[in-house]
């Protein structure tokens, strides 16, 4: 299995810039792509970005131009550089693993999640 733990969330005005980074370990070698989640209170968990192996980077139209995804893959790191926040990017963000090299099954290959950083963007 693969372990992520999420870091660099916080309280930031609008206009204001965080870095969220999100570190794997275990079988590494079976992430195929990484995802960015976010959940607002009394939202539904959403899709924010995606950095895959084979076909780049994807964004969410709500944080295009905003949001860059980056990786260091020496580290097994994932990064979610965040400019521009604004207050209804506020959210605790994920970062999830898709385990497809290892696992056909839906929860082998999405369930590896972190433990979420909470991001606050203040008006």
């Amino acid at each position: 299995q693969v372990q992520l733990v999420e870091s660099g969330g916080g309280l930031v005005q609008a206009g204001g810039s965080l870095r969220l980074s999100c570190v794997a370990s275990g079988d590494t070698s079976c992430i195929d792509a990484m995802g960015w989640y976010r959940q607002a209170p009394g939202r539904e968990r959403e899709l924010v970005a995606a950095d895959t192996s084979g076909s780049g980077t994807h964004y969410r139209d709500f944080v295009k131009g905003r949001f860059t995804v980056s990786r260091d893959n020496a580290k097994n790191a994932w990064y979610l550089q965040m400019n521009s926040l604004k207050p209804e990017d506020t959210a605790v963000y994920y970062c999830n693993a898709d385990l497809r090299r290892c696992f056909s099954d839906y929860e082998g290959r999405f369930g590896s999640w972190g433990q979420g950083t909470q991001v606050t963007v203040s008006s």
